[in-house]
């Protein structure tokens, strides 16, 4: 399975982006998802998670209220809406399967600029 993370990028604080998650798998409709993120120095922390139908999700305390996951199943696409992006949120993010995450893939970066 191999998952695409894009739509990072350079942002002032306040600002919004959308990343997107596409995977090459098969089973992406069956599995619940997750958006993680790295930053510099840190280890890798899952940010929000959407069940396999998309019918719940759950956010980290630090992007609750600012962030929006979503997925479309029949695109085998999955999506982060991040607004009022803060300098913290920098980070290397990545997409996977929060049961047994597979192979990780490059990630997007997001750089919140003060």
């Amino acid at each position: 399975v191999q998952l695409v993370e894009s739509g990072g990028g350079l942002v002032q604080a306040g600002g919004s982006l959308r990343l997107s998650c596409a995977s090459s798998g098969s089973t992406f409709s069956i599995n619940a998802m997750g958006w993680y993120r790295q930053a510099p120095g840190k280890q890798r922390e899952l940010v929000a998670v959407i069940t396999s139908g998309g019918e719940d999700t759950n956010y980290a305390d630090s992007v609750k209220g600012r962030f929006t996951i979503f997925r479309d199943n029949s695109k085998n696409t999955m999506y982060l809406q991040m607004n009022n992006l803060k300098p913290g949120d920098t980070a290397v993010y990545y997409c996977n399967a929060v049961l047994g995450p597979g192979d990780w893939g490059q990630g997007t970066q997001v750089t919140v600029s003060s």
